[in-house]
């Protein structure tokens, strides 16, 4: 049997660890899956000339949303509007979430904003957005003049 020595800053790490731990799965994981109804579940491609972006808005109109581009930050805001209320019920479920909603996600590279388009079908909102084009070397050329 060998003796160990008594670390109390060992003790004060592993307690901390814990109550981390602790924080950590009582407050950010328990309130992930209420948040996820509330945010927007986006898709975003990419390829040489554009950036498409998905996002799932079920439930909301066109023109409940607000769409807005600048430079490479894309904002998406709606709301989710609750239906109106029916004589009082008894709700055993009641999970549907409504009000608005806001997700700013910074694209890789700037946009064209003008030449954007949306289109909505099925609750399903598709955003392509153009690429703007790099800066490239202009070949300029020289016309002789004549004296």
């Amino acid at each position: 049997m060998s003796i160990v020595r008594w670390d109390p800053f060992r003790d004060m790490v592993s307690l901390r660890d814990a109550m981390d731990r602790l924080l950590e799965e009582s407050f950010v994981r328990s309130s992930a899956p209420s948040q996820a109804p509330m945010g927007l579940a986006l898709d975003i491609t990419e390829d040489e000339n554009e950036i498409v972006v998905k996002g799932s808005v079920p439930g909301v109109k066109p023109e409940d949303l607000d769409i807005s581009v600048l430079g490479n930050v894309l904002t998406i805001k709606g709301q989710f509007k609750q239906e109106e209320e029916q004589e009082k019920k008894n709700y055993l479920l009641h999970e549907r979430r409504y009000g608005s909603f806001s997700r700013t996600v910074t694209l890789p590279v700037e946009v064209v904003a003008d030449k954007a388009t949306a289109d909505f079908k099925d609750g399903v909102l598709t955003l392509t957005l153009p690429k703007v084009e790099e800066v490239k070397p202009k070949q300029i050329k020289i016309t002789p003049t004549s004296n």
